[in-house]
């Protein structure tokens, strides 16, 4: 890409808002669930295997996961063996979703995804810690977890392993998405995806992959959340794949045409709102050479560290201090 004089987007004040297309879904009918906690279903094989659970909401404004798992109850769909957890997590602040202002529903209190320390969870001092706890026994339960997320921006979809090598493998097995990023997670608090076991490096049984869909608003990041629950619970063994095909017919999506592993190097923070990119940067561009300013933070010029670098899901519109804005990686096929 060009090294020549930047010209800055904005900080997030002044990004214009993305048209949202992706209608919220109805979720009356599986608002309860079955389990005694809000929004959470618990289906029990009665036959051994994985405790596996799909989370969706974790955000309020990420509703590709709510229609997928929507999707899932509504077809009935019931785990062969083991057990299968479907949980829309953050239903406080999906109640305030507005598709003009999606990103005022992204969470009431705080980041309900940065939460997942049981210090924080009992301390029980917002909303989202309070939920946390609620949710708590289930994704501590789980074996095998897939968090359904969506993106700030327009971008194509990014699977999450973290490092361990075991979800790496995972990712693999699935044959999709593209592109999976292999990262240590957020400074400022742990996902639900690295909670407990599934943070452990050493391979104890459990898998943990989170999945950005796409943009929020774009009706395709829900086709991407359906695709990968199939992928997934027949990874999982939970359900058979003809079963999946049969009550889930074109969910499944064809495989990507090769794999990349995006491995993080390190994340650019901001100092304060006013942070601001070169371009408007929006994922996966691959920036060629070392020092190429990308970005201002308060006045420190930001620059890429290395040559054939990844920009990580680069996004102004949550900026403020110690916010994430933009991850590098390096490339490498999987």
């Amino acid at each position: 890409m060009s090294t020549a004089t930047p010209h800055f987007q904005a900080g997030s004040a002044a990004v214009p808002p993305l048209a949202f297309a992706l209608p919220a879904p109805d979720l009356g009918a599986w608002r309860a669930g079955n389990t005694g906690t809000e929004g959470v279903w618990h289906f029990d094989s009665g036959q051994p295997g994985r405790h596996v659970m799909v989370s969706a909401l974790v955000h309020g404004n990420e509703l590709c996961g709510a229609w997928a798992l929507k999707g899932l109850l509504e077809a009935g769909v019931r785990p062969a063996q083991g057990t299968l957890t479907l949980a829309f997590c953050n239903l406080e602040a999906f109640d305030r979703f507005d598709p003009r202002n999606h990103d005022a529903s992204r969470f009431t209190d705080e980041d309900l995804n940065r939460q997942w320390m049981d210090e924080r969870i009992d301390a029980g001092d917002t909303r989202e810690r309070r939920r946390a706890a609620a949710l708590r026994p289930f994704v501590a339960r789980a074996d095998w977890l897939l968090d359904i997320h969506s993106m700030h921006e327009p971008s194509a979809p990014l699977l999450l392993t973290g490092i361990q090598p075991r979800n790496l493998e995972l990712a693999r097995a699935m044959r999709s998405p593209e592109h999976i990023v292999v990262d240590a997670g957020h400074k400022d608090g742990v996902r639900m995806r690295d909670y407990g076991r599934f943070g452990d490096l050493a391979d104890n049984g459990t898998r943990s992959l989170l999945i950005e869909c796409g943009f929020h608003g774009d009706p395709a990041s829900r086709a991407v959340a359906q695709d990968q629950c199939v992928r997934f619970l027949e990874q999982s063994g939970a359900v058979a794949a003809s079963t999946l095909a049969q009550q889930l017919p074109g969910w499944r999506l064809p495989d990507a045409p090769c794999q990349w592993a995006l491995e993080v190097t390190g994340p650019v923070v901001a100092t304060s709102s006013a942070f601001r990119f070169t371009q408007p940067f929006t994922g996966l561009e691959r920036i060629e050479k070392a020092g190429t300013v990308i970005g201002d933070n308060d006045g420190v010029a930001v620059t890429t560290p290395y040559d054939d670098c990844v920009l990580v899901m680069p996004s102004v519109r949550q900026a403020r201090a110690g916010v994430t804005v933009v991850r590098y990686a390096r490339r490498r096929v999987l």
